[in-house]
């Protein structure tokens, strides 16, 4: 168990090297706005065991508005990744347009905070916003990912093939009807 713990630390250090251009030093920074772009690809997921993607073309934009006492992170990312259909399993690209608006204090964090504010200790002079951008991008994709060819009928391959043989709406009738479906389907009229 020790072994363990030991472990998932070393692995949290690790993950917190690669991803330092993630990391913004807001101790030193005057009051208003500022900008930071990120190059968000595969390499960025896969540190979060996220392997979804085949390919990924993604800009981060991070705009912090420092306050005297508190500030404002407003995120926006955009660009393409390619994604399995669930479907047909043909590759296609996704497009991901998403944004997020966050508010960081000092304090002491507690469970009933919501998502929208971020309690950071007294005394932090930067913060990471790795987390916030791959969450943001993950929650962006749809639940269900149908290549836009199946939905406008364009895409054709053999599981779509076998599929729509096998769709029973898509069947002829039967020339042998069960008499205890009739009597079912009596009751729905």
């Amino acid at each position: 168990m020790l072994l363990v713990k030991k472990f998932n630390k070393f692995v949290v250090k690790i993950l917190q090297m690669e991803l330092k251009e993630f990391t913004i030093p807001f101790v030193g920074l005057k009051e208003g706005k500022h900008n930071f772009s990120f190059a968000i690809e595969n390499k960025f997921f896969q540190y979060f065991g996220f392997d979804d993607f085949h390919k990924t073309e993604l800009e981060g934009k991070l705009t912090l508005d420092k306050k005297a006492s508190f500030f404002e992170l407003h995120f926006d990312v955009r660009g393409n990744v390619l994604l399995s259909c669930d479907v047909s399993t043909e590759l296609f690209n996704h497009a991901v347009k998403t944004n997020f608006d966050m508010i960081v204090k000092f304090g002491t964090p507690s469970d009933n905070d919501p998502d929208e504010i971020l309690m950071i200790p007294e005394g932090s002079y930067q913060i990471n916003v790795a987390q916030h951008f791959y969450e943001m991008v993950v929650l962006s994709l749809p639940l269900k990912r149908v290549h836009p060819g199946i939905k406008n009928g364009t895409l054709k391959n053999d599981i779509l093939s076998k599929l729509e043989q096998l769709d029973p709406q898509n069947r002829k009738s039967a020339t042998h009807k069960d008499p205890r479906w009739e009597k079912l389907n009596s009751l729905l009229q």
